[in-house]
């Protein structure tokens, strides 16, 4: 990962936008991009959502999405802002 600061590619703005409005749980991380990119306005590639997930995760803007829920059978994707993610959220929506 590089140094600069969290935000600045689209792809993470949008991850923290769609985090922060909606509440996405998938099978996967390929379903979890596919509801993800039309909320996003369609314009990210599979490679940039993989990044900025991972970019996020690496800041600790998010929970890590591959979960096993209790009694589960297989893990499941959820994106779910930590509290830093949804202050990063807040501030850019804020600009």
């Amino acid at each position: 990962m590089t140094g600069r600061r969290f935000g600045t590619d689209p792809a993470e703005k949008a991850l923290m936008s769609v985090g922060f409005r909606h509440r996405i749980e998938a099978a996967d991380a390929n379903a979890a991009f596919d509801a993800i990119n039309p909320l996003a306005g369609g314009e990210l590639t599979v490679d940039a959502f993989h990044r900025a997930v991972a970019k996020a995760l690496e800041l600790g803007l998010i929970y890590d999405p591959v979960r096993l829920p209790e009694g589960a059978l297989q893990c499941h994707w959820r994106l779910e802002l930590t509290p830093a993610g949804v202050a990063v959220a807040r501030a850019d929506l804020a600009r």
